[in-house]
């Protein structure tokens, strides 16, 4: 078959050549949009992240383990532009849990959380970006929900189902919760009372017993007036031994309600043209849900039929004609029926029809209405231009004025990812707008190996990686790898995120994605075809041609960070600038650290290039030109990243226990492993303890392991203010109830040489340090000297704690005007990543004792392959017996994004 050309041609990235490229009406349009695009690519170049996990989800008490990779542009190419990376997890209530700040080395960097045993299970999410990347908004950020379950001491689980119907007009919710044990018996004739929390409020209370299959009908009617609420059954089942357990369901929605839309391909439908159009069908909660039906016209004529083919969405062709309108008759998966008026045609206009299944070639096709077509009218020429990450790649002028025309590109001209085709007419106004996914063969070919096929358990293993480009040649690249034992973490591979649909999918795109791991599971025309449809209901919201055209851009609000800073302004006390003033910056954690600075004309001064770790308190102190400290300084604070709506609401699961019952059981005989042998740095969880005569105050943020407020004494910040510039321990001498002060270190009463464990925002330093604590940082101070409380730490509580809760932002400044002249701050500083620990089991040292039960049997995040694209890893099997999976990530300097995954046997 052969196609008629676009006049201009093909162009490639070099962007001079679209400009000489063109002769004649229009070359000033695509010069224009060559220099806006230019300047709009070089003001706002476009980061991404991407985590590397090692595993899908986590228990209580282990190891989130990550490696981050941050690409910049259409090429994908590691970023040297930002050298900070902000790591955020986050609960279902939207409130940051732990944050890390990380050096960047070319873009990449590895870090760790660590979940404590005390931890509630629930749906969380881990958020990643640069401080660049806030100019684009959250919307890109990487975000990812993840599930984090507890096995220890959980004497309950949860399944639910939900169904939907109406009572008196409104939506009636039936919620059967199934109660069972570890080892899935049924809680049968136990008492539960549950609340119904829609949208932060209660809105139904209940109570009922257990069946003898441990089921419990929790029914409420949504007296809200959101159709869209989402909220918690709070479920509390009362045990044979009296004791009241409590499991939170979440609700996902309150109605079986589907939502059907359309979209015609580039944006509209136009009488007389013939043009896709594709539909996507979401449920109440949020996910694709199949249907079928067809194409009705005004008169109930059968125009086409239409069927989902995958998640909720397919596509049909549709060539409208004027005077008529058009619905669509769904027929839903219950059987159940609806109407939906299809958008109305245009009589002018233009279809941009793209074809892309094609082999190596995107077929593209411009067709005009009926009105366009036979008109006599002189039409406007018009201009197709194709871009990626603010590239352009392909433009092209129509021959003939406009009416009509059809190109073949190849796809080679594009880097493989999202491009963006527009059509303008010759005064740069957009006409339509059609995305299209571009898979070429152009990334890195991964070949991994084992030295055998099966092993035994606690085998040496050694896996080889060999590494090409696109050309066959190896290729240097950094790399991070996983190995999980699938019988202890079973998930389902195809749809699981992956280095591909982070990086040219989802972070290009606004909204939810439903499981973008199945269009890179395996490439096939199936795949591909979905894929495409996928790119005709999901808007392209990062880019705006208006925008562009119009010089209209955005702000630049956040600056790339490239290391650690500390700067702010001098000023009088009247708020006039104070130039050239002398800054001193100190402090004493670690050994003593001083740097001086000189302020500018107008007070500002900063402090460039630190290092320094987390949870470090300096001392700024300033004089003026002439030594005097009546001055005031302002420090620059940069306020963290708010928290907004979870935008993977679907992927949180209606319950946390739910398919996860094995991985659970591990986890408990894990820990009960290696508390065996105290391995961990895990609590020991007393049966029962009674207190009696404990006053319990709210105290916001503590770390305290029994909990906020829970000890044998609480001090607020109210209760040491006005102390003046004393250190604490003076000020709190005598009034810690059974607690004396010893030059500054604070012991118990009850006895015992050894001073008690001081613990600052939940890191245990040593007790010598509590006067290094500036009072008027302090928001809470807890006691802990009767056994009840102190239990839970083990060795560590033996002569009891003094847990000391810091100020946070929303209890005032992050820092504190100590004196004229003088102020202290606590900054974020960079997280040390921990070091993967993997038993050498040929190392005589080593415990053989103690059951190996990992689930992540081994992780290393920094792999580089040699320069004949070689690299090995080494590790030794657990005792788990089955199918072990090793996933191998990574990049070159190029760009090109590499995975594979490579499975063995362990009997």
């Amino acid at each position: 078959m052969k196609y008629r050309k676009l006049s201009a041609g093909l162009l490639v990235t070099v962007v001079i050549t679209v400009i000489f490229g063109f002769t004649g009406p229009g070359d000033d349009l695509l010069g224009k949009l060559v220099d806006q695009l230019y300047k709009w690519r070089a003001e706002h170049p476009q980061e991404k992240v991407y985590l590397h996990l090692d595993k899908p989800y986590y228990a209580a008490g282990e190891d989130i383990w990550f490696k981050a990779y941050v690409t910049i542009g259409s090429k994908h190419q590691l970023s040297a532009f930002s050298e900070i990376l902000n790591v955020d997890l986050i609960d279902e209530n939207d409130s940051v849990k732990r944050s890390v700040k990380l050096p960047l080395t070319s873009g990449l960097t590895n870090g760790d959380f660590t979940l404590p045993d005390t931890i509630a299970a629930g749906n969380y999410r881990i958020r990643a970006y640069t401080n660049w990347m806030r100019n684009a908004g959250d919307d890109y950020f990487y975000d990812k929900t993840i599930t984090i379950v507890s096995a220890i001491n959980n004497k309950v689980s949860t399944k639910t189902n939900f169904t939907y119907g109406t009572l008196n007009g409104k939506k009636k919710v039936n919620a059967l919760i199934n109660f069972t044990d570890q080892n899935g018996s049924p809680y049968v004739g136990n008492d539960v009372s549950y609340q119904v929390v829609l949208n932060g409020k209660i809105i139904f209370k209940g109570k009922g017993v257990t069946d003898d299959k441990g089921n419990l009908d929790a029914a409420f009617v949504n007296t809200t007036a959101n159709t869209a609420a989402t909220g918690h059954i709070i479920t509390h089942i009362k045990l044979i031994d009296k004791k009241v357990i409590t499991r939170t369901v979440p609700i996902k929605a309150i109605s079986n309600k589907v939502d059907v839309q359309f979209f015609p391909e580039s944006g509209s439908l136009v009488n007389g043209a013939e043009s896709k159009v594709a539909f996507k069908a979401v449920g109440a909660d949020g996910l694709g849900t199949d249907i079928k039906g067809n194409i009705v016209d005004e008169q109930n004529k059968v125009i086409t039929a239409f069927n989902s083919t995958h998640l909720g969405m397919g596509v049909f062709n549709l060539k409208p004609e004027s005077g008529r309108a058009y619905k669509a008759h769904v027929v839903y998966a219950d059987g159940s029926e609806g109407d939906f008026n299809l958008p109305k045609a245009a009589d002018n206009g233009y279809v941009l029809n793209i074809d892309n299944t094609t082999g190596d070639d995107l077929v593209v096709k411009i067709l005009p209405g009926t009105s366009l077509l036979h008109s006599d009218t002189p039409t406007d020429g018009l201009i197709l231009v194709g871009q990626s990450s603010g590239e352009i790649y392909y433009a092209g002028k129509s021959p003939d004025g406009g009416k009509t025309f059809t190109s073949a590109i190849p796809k080679s001209k594009f880097p493989t990812g999202i491009v963006q085709f527009t059509l303008f007419t010759d005064k740069g106004e957009p006409l339509n707008e059609r995305l299209v996914f571009i898979q070429n063969p152009d990334q890195l070919k991964l070949s991994v190996s084992g030295d055998k096929q099966q092993y035994a358990p606690r085998e040496k293993v050694t896996i080889s990686l060999k590494a090409k480009n696109k050309d066959g040649n190896p290729t240097i690249g950094s790399f991070s790898a996983s190995v999980i034992d699938m019988s202890k973490v079973p998930f389902d591979e195809t749809t699981e995120e992956s280095i591909f649909s982070n990086v040219l999918l989802t972070s290009d795109l606004k909204g939810y994605i439903e499981k973008p791991g199945y269009y890179f599971a395996s490439d096939n025309a199936k795949t591909r075809a979905d894929l495409d449809v996928l790119m005709l209901t999901q808007g392209y919201r990062r880019f705006e041609w208006k925008q562009v055209i119009n010089d209209a851009f955005p702000p630049v609000v956040y600056q790339p960070e490239k290391t650690l800073a500390i700067s702010g302004h001098l000023k009088t006390f009247g708020g006039k600038p104070v130039p050239n003033g002398k800054v001193t910056l100190f402090t004493t954690a670690g050994g003593t650290f001083i740097l001086d600075t000189v302020a500018d004309a107008q007070g500002k001064f900063t402090f460039n290039n630190l290092v320094f770790r987390d949870s470090i308190k300096f001392v700024v102190q300033a004089r003026t030109a002439k030594d005097r400290k009546n001055l005031e300084i302002e420090l620059d604070n940069i306020a963290p990243q708010p928290v907004g709506k979870n935008k993977n609401t679907p992927d949180i699961q209606v319950s946390i226990n739910d398919g996860l019952s094995t991985y659970l059981q591990n986890s408990k005989n894990l820990f009960n492993e290696q508390v065996k042998y105290g391995i961990g740095n895990h609590t020991i969880v007393l049966k029962e303890v009674v207190v009696k005569d404990t006053r319990v105050q709210a105290v916001q943020h503590s770390s305290n392991l029994n909990g906020p407020g829970n000890a044998d004494q609480v001090l607020t910040y109210k209760d040491i203010e006005n102390m003046g510039n004393q250190q604490l321990s003076n000020i709190l001498q005598g009034r810690l109830v059974g607690v004396i002060f010893r030059g500054g270190v604070p012991y118990s009463t009850r006895g015992g040489t050894r001073p008690m464990q001081l613990v600052i925002d939940g890191v245990y330093l040593e007790p010598d340090q509590l006067d290094n604590i500036v009072a008027s940082d302090v928001a809470s101070i807890e006691v802990l000297r009767s056994i009840g409380n102190t239990a839970i730490y083990g060795f560590r509580g033996g002569n009891g704690l003094i847990v000391i809760t810091t100020k946070r932002g929303d209890e005032g400044s992050v820092y504190n005007r100590y004196a004229p002249g003088v102020v202290t701050y606590s900054p974020k500083g960079y997280y040390k990543a921990r070091e993967f620990y993997s038993p050498q089991y040929d190392d005589p040292k080593t415990n053989t004792q103690m059951q190996d039960l990992r689930s992540t049997i081994y992780w290393r995040p920094n792999i580089i392959t040699d320069k004949d694209g070689n690299a090995t890893l080494s590790f030794f099997n657990a005792d788990g017996k089955g199918t072990y999976r090793v996933v191998i990530e990574g990049i070159d300097a190029d760009g090109s994004l590499g995975r594979q995954v490579y499975k063995y046997k362990v009997e």
